[in-house]
C-alpha cells in the first residue's frame, strides 16, 4: 500500500490575508513560488502511482513548479466552497456571527455560489479518496490542493467526521504524507518543508 502525500498549494495575496478563496482563481505570490519550488527536492526521484491537482491555476502552478509531471485535474479537489464568505476573512465574519465556525456551521449561499458543509465537502473528499484507492494499492499518490480540503481528506482517511480536519492546521506550500502502520491510517509526516 503506497502513502497518500498532499501538498498544500503555495501563498496567494488572500491566504496571505486571511481572506477565504475558493472560487477566485487567484496567482501564487512570489513568496507561493518559491515555497512551490521549494518542493522540489522532496519529490524528485520519487515514482507516483497517481497525481492529482485542483483544476485552479495555483495549484496547478504548484505542482508544475515543484517538478510535478502528468498531474490529472480532478474537480472534487477544488477548495471548500465559501460562498457568501469568499474573500472574507474569519474575523470580519466574526463581527456579524460571533459564534461562527466553518466546521460546525459551514458556509452559507452567496451571489455566486451555494456554499458547502463539512458534510457536504467529506463526501467529496470520500469520493476522492475511493477513486485514488486503486493507485495507492500500486504505489503513493500525490494530491495538490487546498488547506481546508485537504484537512478533511487527513480526517476521512483517518476515519473520522470530516468536522475533525480542524484539528489539522496546514500551511501553504507544504508536504504532508499520509501511510499506514499495522494495517491502519496514520500521519506520518505534516507540513514538512526542506
Amino acid at each position: 500500500m503506497g502513502d497518500l502525500l498532499l501538498v498544500r498549494h503555495g501563498e496567494t495575496e488572500w491566504s496571505r490575508s486571511g481572506q477565504h478563496t475558493s472560487h477566485t482563481d487567484l496567482p501564487l505570490t512570489t513568496r507561493g513560488e518559491e515555497q512551490a519550488k521549494s518542493l522540489a527536492p522532496l519529490l524528485s526521484g520519487r515514482p507516483f502511482a497517481r497525481v492529482l491537482t485542483s483544476p485552479l491555476g495555483r495549484a496547478v502552478r504548484t505542482a508544475e513548479l515543484a517538478g510535478l509531471v502528468g498531474a490529472e485535474s480532478d474537480a472534487d479537489l477544488h477548495e471548500w466552497d465559501y460562498g457568501g464568505y469568499e474573500g472574507v476573512t474569519s474575523v470580519d465574519i466574526h463581527r456579524a456571527r460571533p459564534g461562527w465556525d466553518l466546521w460546525t456551521d459551514g458556509a452559507p449561499p452567496g451571489d455566486e455560489s451555494p456554499g458547502e458543509s463539512p458534510e457536504q465537502v467529506g463526501r467529496r473528499a470520500d469520493r476522492l479518496l475511493a477513486r485514488v484507492e486503486p493507485a495507492l494499492a500500486a504505489g503513493d499518490v500525490i494530491l495538490v490542493a487546498h488547506g481546508h480540503f485537504l484537512r478533511v481528506v487527513t480526517a476521512r482517511r483517518l476515519g473520522l467526521p470530516p468536522a475533525e480536519g480542524r484539528l489539522f492546521q496546514l500551511a501553504t506550500g507544504t508536504l504532508s504524507r499520509l501511510s499506514t502502520e499495522h494495517d491502519r491510517p496514520v500521519i506520518a509526516e505534516w507540513n514538512a518543508r526542506p
